[in-house]
């Protein structure tokens, strides 16, 4: 393609992508979305490509499948819109019910020249609970109203068959109704800006551009790529447990780079749930499995248009059955926690692959808190989503990490206190930074946040859904020492008060607050090769506090707040240090688990597990995994270090387990993978 010509239709493209995006954003009327940004714009080509990715949006669904949703439409007609929020169906182009996808084919002279795209996360698609986003969802037919690929309009007309159903099955009609004519009338601009530009310069300047926008993408990524050491990586990493059980959940990753490639290998990670942990990518490279890659590849080169070409150097290899590879009807609708321990895999492989050109792991919770009350005036529950609460950022070579803002995944906004407040009966009494949090390191871990909610109306229900790293923290990265876990707290400071860890709902009345603390993000380095001022700093700022100063980073503070350099230089010299040498400092809870539940050890497990049915693998895996440590099925029974404290015993206990119950071979192979 002419370089003039394909510069003014790349731009043109990206621009018009762009006033969907801003038009959606100004007249929707959920919170989700003009206040958080939960939703996504883009043109897709004829093939189902995304081609271009509006520069606002802030989130990364860049390579959405789109194909099979097309293909299962063959016979529009100009003014038809297809919707579906069917993870299944629509083979991964939804990733779970609240996230519903409009198409607008583009005719040109009865010809289709392309297609506008947008999804927006609706607040309340029907389910279980409200806000249709629940952990402990078996199915996907507990999570809310399933809409395969269908017309949303004939001809300009709007389908009220589809309306009366949509309507009855969710509890704020009107609000999503409003949002589904939003989505139309910004797909209809973005389609009259998209005739403009044809009339102005031609169907096939217009045709040739969006490959030629892919193709550009593709080898830019590819430059970028080949920065990175050629290798296989192996990392790992972890979801405290499915909410069903207390047992660990692993997502594992052999990462492949060769000559401006990169393969991911999935093989290994742990079988699907009985819980909403599961992603239904149909083992393809789905944008919930890219999302960590995706900000690297950006970061490195910023003038990569956004696109699917920038996927076209990648592959993947992903078995059916896993939690990254969900079957028809598992749950998916906490999918997003699943897809954050898989990124922070992503990111460990990077950085074994040079540690100079990654931050460490994301906060690894990107939770919500969910409000759902009656109102004297109402007749069905008004459902708010108070707060989208987010960690801190992990830190960079030669960089600190960003404080109660982790963007690693998605670049959603906060929602103003006073929207909030306005829209139910909540106050928020204390959102500040939380003290303490933040991974020491020569360049220290973001901190991560507090919240917390009074409740002003008796009779609600709280959600606190998407929640994790109550049991592993984010790990620390070349000495860095990892952030804090996330802790939530009922009625901090009151009579009744309790912790709180992953829960379906909580029932709230007046005056009962809620306390959530975020995790704070990983260091990089050793934290007593800091700059003492910087330290000072911290603490004069409130991140870090002064007895953390000095046990963490050596770094004496006096009362009045000033910098004691004499006794901080003596500190320094007189204190030993652990895992300074180390790639990464996983913490303790992590590095017990390990010891037993090795890679090579799960690798064989997973590996009898895949030789069952999937109707009865879960049992089997519960029950392996209580035969090996009892006292992991009961909540609250003491952390992994008191449980797995006679190491030895668990593993003759699972040794024994795996022979019983997944096969005669089994028991010598655990036991020779664990000596």
């Amino acid at each position: 393609m002419d370089p003039v010509l394909f510069e003014i239709m790349r731009n043109k493209a990206i621009a018009i992508a762009d006033e969907i995006c801003l038009t959606l954003m100004r007249t929707s009327r959920s919170v989700f979305v003009n206040e958080g940004a939960d939703f996504a714009v883009g043109l897709i080509d004829v093939n189902g490509e995304i081609f271009a990715w509006a520069p606002s949006n802030k989130t990364t669904s860049i390579n959405v499948p789109a194909k099979r949703t097309l293909e299962l439409m063959p016979n529009l007609e100009p003014g038809d819109v297809i919707v579906t929020n069917d993870p299944y169906v629509s083979e991964g182009m939804a990733s779970h019910l609240p996230d519903l996808h409009v198409i607008r084919p583009y005719f040109h002279e009865d010809r289709i020249l392309g297609y506008g795209w947008l999804f927006i996360h609706y607040m309340d698609v029907g389910g279980k609970v409200p806000g249709s986003v629940s952990e402990s969802c078996s199915d996907i037919f507990q999570e809310g109203l399933r809409i395969p690929p269908m017309k949303l309009l004939k001809k300009g007309e709007l389908n009220q068959d589809f309306v009366k159903i949509f309507r009855a099955n969710c509890r704020l009609p009107e609000t999503n109704m409003a949002d589904i004519h939003s989505s139309l009338g910004a797909l209809a601009v973005g389609e009259k800006r998209c005739l403009e530009t044809i009339a102005q310069y031609g169907a096939e300047a217009f045709i040739d551009c969006q490959e030629a926008m892919q193709e550009y993408s593709d080898t830019k990524t590819r430059d970028v790529i080949r920065r990175l050491r050629e290798g296989v990586y192996d990392f790992w990493d972890f979801l405290d447990d499915d909410m069903v059980t207390n047992i660990p959940l692993r997502v594992r990753l052999r990462l492949t780079v060769k000559d401006g490639t990169l393969h991911f290998d999935l093989t290994g990670t742990d079988p699907q749930v009985e819980a909403a942990y599961n992603i239904p990518t149909m083992g393809t490279l789905h944008n919930m499995l890219t999302r960590r890659i995706t900000t690297f590849i950006r970061t490195h080169d910023k003038s990569i248009p956004v696109n699917a070409g920038m996927y076209r150097p990648m592959s993947i290899t992903s078995p059916p059955g896993t939690v990254l590879n969900a079957e028809f009807p598992d749950a998916v609708g906490v999918r997003f926690t699943t897809a954050t321990s898989f990124n922070d895999a992503v990111t460990g492989a990077l950085l074994k692959a040079d540690n100079t050109m990654m931050a460490g792991p994301t906060c690894g919770t990107g939770g919500s808190i969910v409000l759902s009350e009656f109102l004297p005036s109402e007749t069905a529950p008004t459902v708010t989503i108070i707060q989208s609460l987010r960690g801190g950022m992990s830190a960079y070579k030669g960089m600190d990490g960003v404080d109660v803002r982790d963007v690693t995944m998605n670049t959603m906004y906060n929602h103003p206190i006073e929207t909030i407040e306005n829209k139910c009966g909540v106050r928020i009494v204390e959102y500040d930074v939380r003290t303490d949090s933040c991974g020491a390191g020569r360049w220290r871990g973001g901190a991560g946040q507090v919240m917390t909610a009074e409740f002003l109306r008796d009779g609600g229900t709280v959600q606190l859904r998407s929640m994790d790293r109550f049991r592993f923290p984010p790990w620390g990265v070349a000495g860095g020492k990892p952030g804090k876990p996330i802790h939530c707290v009922f009625n901090r400071g009151r009579a009744g008060e309790y912790v709180v860890g992953k829960t379906e709902e909580i029932s709230v009345n007046k005056g009962d607050t809620i306390t959530i603390m975020m995790p704070g993000a990983a260091g990089f380095g050793d934290a007593f090769q800091r700059d003492p001022e910087a330290v000072r700093w911290d603490v004069e700022q409130g991140f870090v506090g002064r007895e953390a100063a000095e046990r963490e980073y050596g770094v004496v503070i006096d009362e009045a707040g000033a910098l004691d350099a004499a006794a901080t230089d003596k500190t320094r010299r007189g204190r030993v240090r652990e895992n300074v040498g180390s790639d990464f400092d996983f913490g303790p809870e992590r590095e017990v688990w390990e010891s037993v539940f090795d890679d090579e050890t799960m690798g064989e497990l997973n590996r009898l597990l895949y030789t069952f049915p999937k109707s009865v693998r879960q049992a089997k895996r519960r029950a392996v995994f209580h035969a090996a440590v009892p006292e992991i099925s009961k909540a609250g029974s003491g952390t992994l270090t008191d449980i797995l404290s006679d190491t030895d015993a668990v593993r003759a206990r699972l040794a024994a387990a795996m022979g019983e119950i997944l096969g005669a071979g089994a028991a010598q192979t655990a036991e020779q993978a664990a000596q």
